[in-house]
């Protein structure tokens, strides 16, 4: 399920251009054949396994600056899979990792996507409802 969210007015000037590098990969991964766009993004957040786990306040600050980095052009909203993704890839565009997480939650049934540091610190993860009706992680990339 998603559901706008309201964008930051301004990001860290040393963020923007991680930030619109990795939003323009998940968007192009989101115009690969429904087939294959979760096997992909899965794959590009398992490749940044290798690097030191990034801090907690880093990967919610990295969040906050993809979030206000979305193009004017794009037609309507971007999802939580892509968001999350772009979080997960500008943080390893930066030198560091972080997890994708996806989840669930009932009721009402629904499906979120978001990153959360090494140490347990989710960015995303209050997007749609997230803080009255709590998410439950079902997949975590290493």
């Amino acid at each position: 399920m998603t559901q706008m969210t309201a964008l930051p007015t301004a990001s860290a000037g040393h963020l923007r251009i991680p930030a619109t590098l990795a939003l323009g990969v998940a968007l192009t991964v989101r115009a690969l054949p429904a087939c294959h766009r979760m096997r992909t993004r899965t794959a590009l957040a398992r490749a940044t396994r290798f690097l030191p786990p990034a801090p907690g306040d880093r990967v919610v600050r990295v969040h906050a600056a993809v979030t206000a980095c979305q193009p004017r052009w794009w037609p309507g909203q971007i999802d939580c899979k892509e968001r999350a993704l772009a979080t997960v890839l500008a943080t390893a565009f930066t030198g560091h990792s972080c997890h994708l997480v996806l989840g669930a939650r009932t009721p009402p049934a629904a499906f979120h996507a978001w990153a959360r540091a090494a140490d347990g610190t989710p960015a995303g993860a209050d997007e749609a409802g997230g803080a009255d009706h709590p998410w439950t992680a079902v997949h975590t990339t290493p």
